[in-house]
């Protein structure tokens, strides 16, 4: 029998699902502002909305989309340190444009071939999603893009104190959802509650209020946040807005929280044999590259690392390669990936 290794779910998979856009140019100037601004719009997304860490920079010429002049990438870091490419942003130059005939009118009444862009992000996001932020009980879904944010659980009783329970979390549901949470009561009676609570936690979703008989009589509810498992025992009056600042507590502490688990496993690196040691545990490394095709194939041939890009935003001064010992103008970001 032989086996075959299939691709990696959500990573790249047999079906690959994706958000795609293109657009042409008059100028080179406008091409590449667009091809940038697009790359800005993942990142604001990944971080802001995914809580996901991401480095912004520009591939090499290697790396970069075939035919392209500049690709620009968005790198983050999952918990056993690789890196994976989260979104990519295309100047194309006019190659695309000669190579399809795409041309227009420009100002002086003459035909030009056009400047364009072609830029994307799709399904691993998800995998990005859950290799960042889940731990052994589950998914930790941020908030922002959780589809149930805060499960109701009432805990069961007689026939009416569960009644009482239904009419005590009725409005609480209505001014979450006025609020813009989305929000789930789970009163079926076909699951007991410590079920339902693992079965959430499997699911990630970011908030959970529990309530029985004994917290309507004393004007309590059971308070637990999926990011860090915590619990408390809250009053249920005015329990919706202490929710909807949780759920942005928990927004900003996963970010925080993958933020700090990458930089703390970004190493400046400038001895080779010391990187190929270290670069086996994972981790971006910063390293000095003297800009040729023939170093970097070598570092992927005996390491399994590549350039994942030239950083933007990070302070930059020449140094040496510390392969070939050749001047490097900059450092770039090399680490393993998916």
């Amino acid at each position: 029998m032989r086996w075959e290794m299939r691709t990696r779910l959500f990573l790249r998979t047999s079906e690959f699902l994706w958000q795609e856009g293109h657009t042409a140019h008059a100028t080179r100037e406008e091409a590449e502002a667009r091809a940038q601004q697009m790359l800005k719009v993942y990142a604001k997304f990944a971080e802001e909305y995914m809580a996901v860490p991401v480095v912004q920079g520009v591939k090499s010429e290697t790396e970069r989309f075939a035919g392209a002049l500049d690709t620009y990438t968005i790198e983050a870091m999952m918990q056993d340190g690789k890196a994976l490419q989260s979104g990519t942003s295309h100047f194309l130059g006019q190659n695309f444009g000669k190579a399809f005939e795409v041309q227009f009118l420009n100002k002086e009444n003459k035909p030009e071939y056009a400047w364009a862009t072609s830029w994307g992000v799709s399904t691993r996001l998800m995998g990005a999603l859950i290799m960042t932020h889940s731990d052994d009980n589950g998914l930790v879904l941020p908030p922002a893009l959780a589809p149930i944010q805060v499960v109701i659980i009432p805990i069961g009783g007689k026939p009416e104190q569960m009644a009482a329970v239904d009419a005590a979390v009725a409005p609480v549901i209505d001014e979450l959802k006025k609020m813009g949470i989305s929000v789930k009561y789970d009163n079926a009676d076909n699951k007991r509650p410590g079920f339902k609570f693992a079965d959430y936690e499997l699911k990630g979703v970011p908030v959970r209020l529990v309530l029985g008989a004994r917290d309507l009589e004393n004007g309590t509810v059971e308070v637990m946040r999926r990011d860090t498992l915590e619990k408390e025992t809250r009053p249920f009056a005015g329990i919706a807005e202490y929710v909807r600042e949780l759920l942005d507590d928990i927004q900003k502490n996963i970010f925080a929280k993958a933020k700090a688990f990458r930089d703390a496993h970004i190493y400046e690196c400038d001895n080779y044999e010391e990187f190929k040691e270290r670069v086996k545990d994972g981790g971006f490394f910063l390293c000095h590259w003297d800009g040729t095709a023939e170093t970097e194939a070598r570092i992927k041939e005996e390491t399994q690392a590549t350039i994942r890009c030239v950083p933007f935003g990070m302070e930059q001064t020449p140094g040496v390669d510390m392969v070939t010992g050749k001047p490097s103008k900059a450092r770039v970001l090399i680490a393993r990936s998916y």
